[in-house]
């Protein structure tokens, strides 16, 4: 299965507390063929102009001009650095090896991108979806409203939906875009949230009712001449993926149908350059940044869902900026009419931006497509941090501490959240297989889904803790849903197949492999397809195969024993009783079975035996 297949696994509700770049960028892959074009003539003066950052120091115009778009995806309410490796990334060297870079962080992202802008005249800034939801505590807390004020002060132009901006609900997302006190928590500062100064687009969110976008489906950049319309999609499958109260009442309808028809809409208006946002994305064929993603030919270097949607897009459209899968990749990929077009993703969580030229035709209002060149960035940690960016997070994390600074456990080494199957998975199914067993002592196992774990917990300190202290914050950032921990019957025949539905159905293409607590072993041979891969045979609770006619009690989150993640069978199952939330589970945990001196060892990771 891809590497990154298990970490952007969308999940769903976010949790909410109810008591209250410059020198490690790179060169990339993918640029398109440079063409011969005169050169671009300047003009104007400096200003943001209807949205967009001009920033023009001369006079006059020429017929090509260079419009940068700056572009990143699945922020995730990053504000402060990712620890562990969710704030590294690998980078290819000359000389062929890997290393990692440490990434990430406004203070960071800010600085480089305002460098980014310094000298271009022409500067657009647009993201692909996810800027909010599975937040770490700082953000999360206070329902993202900190988020959308560094998204304010980032100068970000618009960005699609994602699916995780419904983890709340429409009426959510829509105070996010127009402002207003939360309706239940009420103001956080002595200020009224003024929300967010760029447009979210949802061109293919529709109201069931209305059957007409929840939000706008379309928005232009305009600047001396120069237009440029914007398309905002998320995945199709957004429901499957989102609890159900957040979709309520809303209609997703087909990403390439959605796209093709506001072309057709723009170009009406006049607006011949067009870039897709697209929260749905691909997997490359490297986890380096910087590999040369067009080698050995054109979309060569990335498959999955963004491949086969990049196809199907009409050729009006000039660039897709996408999302998703948190990978990173500078592709073309061949449009229907098999011209090359630039397919970019910047991973996530604030650790890369993309830089994207589009050469824009004064005579044609089109992007001369054979000059669009494109790299991503690392937004590297070696640069001053922006001021502005600074104030923010000491403003939140201010009103933030009193609840995230308090130590839940101790952990003698970092608990990673790698692999098939990872040391934090079975640490926190074991987490709520002891959580169930306090609420029915007949409670068997526990199933955890990989996309839920949103963050390692490292061993070193991320403030003045003391190094191996899990604090709430770290908690929440590990879990930060406020899924409840809910306890189902099933036959050992409906257990059996929900280990199948991990790669089969859905999941075939991109296995879901849930995490498992002690007791449950089974062999993954990954040399077979579909739901053979799981053995049947080697399946054991307790040392004991499991019996098809038995009842089993089995704790998950109320998102997988609701069906989510592509598990209709755990949906089936009976005699449901509903828990704390999943993070109170890991808390009583961590506080139960670990001490300053006796700290949880990182798990062993071996109850699933995988063959390849």
């Amino acid at each position: 299965m891809p590497a990154t297949a298990q970490s952007h696994q969308p999940r769903r509700r976010r949790r909410t507390n109810r008591l209250l770049a410059a020198a490690a960028t790179v060169v990339t892959a993918g640029a398109l063929a440079a063409a011969a074009l005169p050169a671009s003539a300047t003009a104007g003066e400096n200003h943001r102009g209807n949205g967009g950052h001009g920033r023009d120091h001369g006079h006059g115009h020429g017929r090509y001009q260079d419009v940068q778009l700056l572009s990143f995806n699945d922020l995730h309410g990053n504000l402060e650095p990712p620890a562990g490796s969710s704030g590294r990334v690998t980078e290819l060297q000359p000389d062929g090896t890997t290393k990692t870079v440490d990434a990430g962080g406004v203070e960071y992202l800010a600085t480089h991108l305002r460098e980014a802008r310094e000298g271009n005249r022409y500067s657009i800034t647009a993201a692909g979806g996810d800027m909010v939801g599975a937040s770490p505590l700082l953000s999360g807390l206070f329902h993202d409203e900190p988020t959308i004020e560094a998204l304010n002060k980032l100068d970000l132009d618009v960005t699609s939906v994602g699916n995780h901006e419904f983890d709340e609900g429409a009426t959510e997302l829509g105070r996010l875009q127009n402002g207003g006190c939360h309706p239940t928590e009420g103001c956080y500062t002595d200020k009224e949230f003024k929300g967010a100064d760029f447009p979210y687009l949802a061109a293919n969110v529709l109201d069931e009712k209305s059957g007409k976008p929840i939000l706008k489906p379309y928005w232009v950049w305009k600047q001396r001449g120069v237009k440029v319309g914007f398309i905002g999609v998320t995945l199709e499958g957004t429901p499957d993926i989102v609890s159900a109260e957040g979709v309520k009442g809303l209609s997703f309808k087909d990403e390439v149908e959605t796209i093709n028809k506001y072309a057709k809409v723009l170009q009406r208006q006049g607006v011949k350059s067009i870039v897709a946002l697209v929260h749905e994305g691909g997997f490359p064929a490297s986890s380096a940044y910087n590999y040369d993603c067009d080698s050995p030919g054109a979309g060569d270097g990335i498959s999955g869902p963004i491949a086969d949607i990049a196809k199907n897009v009409t050729p009006k459209v000039d660039a897709l900026v996408t999302g998703h899968t948190h990978a990173a990749y500078v592709c073309t990929i061949p449009d229907p009419a098999g011209k090359p077009r630039m397919v970019t993703s910047a991973a996530s969580f604030g650790r890369l931006y993309t830089d994207t030229t589009l050469t824009y035709d004064r005579a044609t209002g089109d992007i001369a497509r054979t000059a669009v060149k494109s790299a991503n960035h690392v937004v590297t940690r070696d640069v001053p941090k922006a001021p502005d960016m600074t104030r923010l997070i000491d403003r939140w994390s201010t009103l933030a501490a009193p609840i995230g600074n308090r130590p839940i456990g101790y952990i003698s080494g970092d608990i990673n959240r790698d692999g098939t199957e990872s040391p934090l998975g079975d640490l926190i199914a074991d987490a709520q297989l002891a959580y169930g067993r306090t609420q029915d002592p007949e409670t068997d196992l526990a199933l955890m889904n990989p996309g839920g774990i949103r963050a390692p917990l490292t061993y070193a300190a991320t403030g003045a803790e003391g190094d191996g202290v899990v604090t709430y914050a770290e908690g929440f950032t590990v879990q930060p849903f406020a899924n409840t921990v809910n306890l189902k019957d099933y036959t050992g025949a409906q257990l059996i197949q929900v280990l199948k539905e991990q790669v089969s159905g859905p999941n075939e293409a991109a296995p879901k492999i849930l995490q498992v607590s002690s007791g449950l072993t089974y062999t993954l041979d990954l040399t077979k397809t579909g739901a053979d891969r799981v053995v049947t045979d080697s399946i054991r609770l307790n040392g004991s195969p499991i019996d098809e006619n038995a009842t089993y009690r089995v704790a998950s989150n109320s998102f997988l024993a609701g069906g989510g993640d592509g598990f209709p069978t755990l949906g089936e199952g009976a005699n449901e009783l509903v828990g704390t939330d999943d993070l109170t589970a890991l808390e009583q945990y961590l506080t139960a079975n670990s001490s300053a001196t006796a700290p949880i060892t990182p798990p062993a990771a071996d109850r699933i035996t995988v063959v390849r």
